[in-house]
């Protein structure tokens, strides 16, 4: 068993891909990071730098090819498909640059979609929690408009609410003021600051935004798939 101290813990993750053909190629070489839990970290590196790899494996939506990913002390290694998909859901958020909501449903509807997916039927208290959320993000008005009747930021939002309905440790954050203005996108970042700051949820924002990394706590910056500073 690992050190449940850390939320996560990867100890010389390499990934490689079409491995035992002509064509292998390593897109990670052995990131060694830790991230805490209420830590609000930034992932910055330059395009094809590996930081998609990372997030997803950290995502538990790939596998490492080598060395040792832990969550909340499990070795996830020694876990099957059905247990990460478990982990994935229970543990984690996502918020993407796109917020991927289904348009036609409504923004209650679209943040009650992870605890569906997880008892498979809609319950009172389930709608309940939904709007508390919508709530907390200043979009209670607007819980019954239809997703694609909101604006870019209020989209946004809600991505950020639906990634909260299971009440993750971590949620990872994939540009995800990428594609808003100035001005939504701060609203933005505040939002996720005050999500950190309030629950105690930890954050790994992936970004291009200097200006919104120097504002986090902590920055990792990947290079040529490699792990070349940690910044405090």
């Amino acid at each position: 068993m690992g050190d449940a101290a850390h939320l996560v813990r990867l100890a010389q993750v390499t990934k490689s891909y079409g491995v035992d053909t002509p064509d292998a190629h390593e897109v990670l070489h052995g990131i060694t990071l830790t991230i805490d839990r209420g830590e609000f970290v930034a992932l910055i590196g330059p395009s094809g730098s590996g930081k998609s790899t990372l997030l997803h494996i950290i995502g538990l939506l790939d596998r490492p090819t080598g060395g040792t990913l832990e969550m909340t002390g499990q070795n996830v290694a020694q876990m099957t498909d059905a247990e990460l998909t478990t982990l994935r859901s229970e543990r984690l958020g996502f918020v993407f640059q796109q917020s991927l909501l289904l348009s036609a449903f409504s923004a209650v509807e679209n943040v009650m979609m992870p605890m569906l997916l997880h008892q498979h039927y809609p319950t009172v208290a389930m709608e309940e929690r939904a709007r508390v959320l919508l709530s907390s993000v200043g979009l209670e008005r607007w819980a019954d408009y239809p997703a694609h009747h909101l604006s870019g930021g209020q989209q946004q939002r809600v991505a950020i609410a639906r990634a909260m309905a299971m009440s993750p440790a971590l949620i990872l954050a994939d540009e995800p003021t990428g594609n808003l203005d100035s001005v939504a996108a701060d609203g933005v970042f505040h939002l996720m600051r005050t999500m950190n700051t309030e629950h105690g949820t930890s954050f790994l924002i992936v970004t291009h935004n200097e200006a919104l990394a120097q504002r986090c706590d902590r920055i990792l910056n990947v290079v040529d798939g490699m792990l070349v500073s940690a910044l405090p």
